[in-house]
C-alpha cells in the first residue's frame, strides 16, 4: 500500500508551517502530490518555503497568515482557504510553543500564551474545519501534533505538559463527537526531536542528560513521523479515531 499516493490530490492544511515539524509535514504532503495549505505567523518564511514546495511538484500551494492564538485570525485564514479551492481534506494541527521556567518563576504572560496556542488555537483550529465537513456532509481528517509531555511529565516546563495533555484528551473527546460525521481526530505525541523550537539545547549537559535516557540513545528526526501523519491522514487508517500515539524511541515505556 502506497501511502503518500493516497495522500495525492487531497488538501491538506498545515498549521505552524513555517519551520520543525510543519514545515516537515507540509514538504511531506506536497512530496505526495497534495495541495498543501501552509499557514504561520512568519510569511517570509512561508513565501521562501511555498517556492521549495512548488519545486517539489505541489499541484497548489496557498500561503496564509495565521496565528492560532487570534480566532480573528483564524477565521480570516478559512474564510481565505474557502475562497481559493474548498474544502479541506487533512488538517495537521501542529501551531504549538515553550516557555521553560519553573512553577513558581513562570510568568502568567507566559502560561498564557502556551494555553493560547497550544490548546484554545488547536481547539479553534480543529472546530472550524469540522463545522464545514458537517455542513457539507462529508468526513475529513484531523491529526493533532501532542507530546509524550502529555503523557509524563518533567520539571520546568508544566504549562507545556498541561496544554499537550489537554491536546490529547481533546483529541479522544472530539474524535467520539465527530465519528459520527465521518471525521477522524487522531495525535502524534512527538518525543524529542531536533527542531528549531528546541534549539541548541541537545549541545549542552542537561540536554545530553535528557538522551542518554531514550532508550534508543539518540535524538528523532522529524521525518520520523512521517509514516504514522500519512496513515492518521490518509484512509489507510479509516477505522482509526481518537489514537493518540507515541514516537519517541522508547521514551514512554523507559523505566522510573
Amino acid at each position: 500500500m502506497d501511502l503518500g499516493a493516497m495522500l495525492a490530490g487531497k488538501r491538506v492544511l498545515v498549521t505552524g508551517a513555517s519551520s520543525g515539524l510543519g514545515e516537515n509535514f507540509a514538504r511531506l504532503a506536497a512530496g505526495c502530490g497534495a495541495r498543501v495549505v501552509i499557514a504561520a505567523r512568519r510569511m517570509a518564511r512561508l513565501e521562501a518555503l511555498a517556492d521549495e514546495l512548488a519545486a517539489l511538484g505541489a499541484p497548489q500551494v496557498t500561503v496564509l497568515e495565521m496565528d492560532v492564538a487570534s480566532e480573528p485570525s483564524i477565521e480570516a485564514a478559512y474564510a481565505a482557504i474557502d475562497a481559493s479551492g474548498g474544502l479541506l481534506d487533512v488538517v495537521v494541527n501542529n501551531a504549538g510553543v515553550s516557555v521553560g521556567a519553573y512553577a513558581l518563576k513562570m510568568a502568567t504572560a507566559d502560561f498564557d500564551a502556551q494555553m493560547a496556542v497550544n490548546v484554545r488555537g488547536a481547539w479553534l483550529v480543529a472546530v472550524h474545519a469540522a463545522r464545514r465537513w458537517k455542513e457539507a456532509g462529508r468526513g475529513g481528517s484531523i491529526v493533532n501534533i501532542a507530546s509524550i509531555q502529555g503523557e509524563r511529565v518533567m520539571a520546568a516546563i508544566t504549562p507545556y505538559s498541561m496544554s499537550k495533555a489537554a491536546v490529547v484528551h481533546m483529541t479522544k473527546s472530539l474524535a467520539l463527537e465527530w465519528a459520527r460525521f465521518g471525521i477522524r481526530v487522531n495525535a502524534i505525541e512527538p518525543g524529542y526531536i531536533g527542531t528549531e523550537m528546541t534549539g541548541d539545547m541537545w549541545d549542552k549537559e542537561h540536554g545530553q542528560a535528557l538522551i542518554q535516557r531514550i532508550p534508543m540513545g539518540r535524538l528523532g528526526r522529524p521525518e520520523e513521523l512521517n509514516g504514522l501523519l500519512l496513515l492518521m491522514a490518509t484512509e489507510a487508517g479509516s477505522w482509526m479515531t481518537g489514537a493518540c500515539v507515541p514516537v519517541d524511541g522508547g521514551h514512554l515505556c523507559s523505566s522510573l
